[in-house]
């Protein structure tokens, strides 16, 4: 069924193609930092309800039902839930095609709301970021790439790594500044900040060594260069309680 949203880019996401990204050791390695950040996120709400915004990808819907959690997935086509029925047991998630920017939920619906590899593509990161907040009860959750990073370089690096990679989407950057002020400006508290790796992806990927990429990663990691300059960012921001 086709649907007229403004905002679709989630269905590319939840594509075989991009999930060929994806694939391989190096692969899972990504995934699994990403599955380790979020979930040390959400350790103090086991069982909470958890909305994954257009989270068709699958990346993190199968670490989350492993651990109890009550998940919902949204996608802006009914094409997006094919990779999550192909990975989870019928039950135990549930499904809605929707619009990301209107999600159909009740204020404060869900304990945690979460977006990964979808505000970097939205035209409208504003307008979703707000959405989000709506429907949230406590926390938030998202991912974005970082202009404080390699990143910087995206101008002249770009066509570079789109021949490296041969899929690679165009994308927004973000300061943390950015972040911060639109999380706040929807009654939100300033993000906690958690980048997944300083060396660019693209290099990773090329290398093909999960040995060595985890050494190089720790490396960083311990002399505190990630947490400068590291992308992507994962965040967490809570909900500000008002007297």
């Amino acid at each position: 069924m086709e649907h007229s949203y403004k905002e679709t880019a989630d269905i590319e996401t939840a594509s075989d193609d991009y999930a060929s990204r994806f694939s391989g050791a190096v692969g899972q390695y990504f995934l699994d930092v990403q599955a380790k950040i979020t979930l040390a996120f959400l350790e103090d709400m086991p069982g909470a309800s958890v909305l994954d915004v257009g989270g068709g990808h699958a990346q993190l819907a199968r670490p989350l039902i492993d651990k109890d959690y009550d998940v919902t997935v949204t996608g802006s086509d009914d094409s997006c839930r094919r990779r999550l029925d192909a990975t989870c047991e019928k039950g135990s998630f549930s499904y809605r095609t929707c619009d990301s920017l209107r999600l159909p939920f009740a204020d404060n619906q869900f304990d945690v709301v979460m977006a990964f590899r979808l505000l970097p593509h939205t035209e409208h990161w504003r307008q979703l970021i707000g959405e989000m907040c709506r429907v949230a009860n406590k926390t938030v959750i998202f991912d974005y790439p970082d202009k404080r990073s390699v990143n910087i370089f995206y101008d002249i690096l770009f066509e570079l790594k789109k021949n490296m990679e041969g899929n690679t989407r165009t994308f927004s950057l973000f300061t943390r500044q950015d972040i911060r002020h639109e999380l706040v400006a929807n009654g939100f508290g300033p993000p906690l900040f958690s980048p997944e790796f300083f060396v660019p992806m693209v290099v990773h990927r090329k290398l093909q060594s999960v040995g060595f990429s985890r050494a190089m990663e720790f490396f960083f990691r311990t002399i505190g260069f990630t947490q400068l300059f590291g992308s992507p960012i994962i965040i967490r921001s809570d909900m500000k309680i008002t007297a």
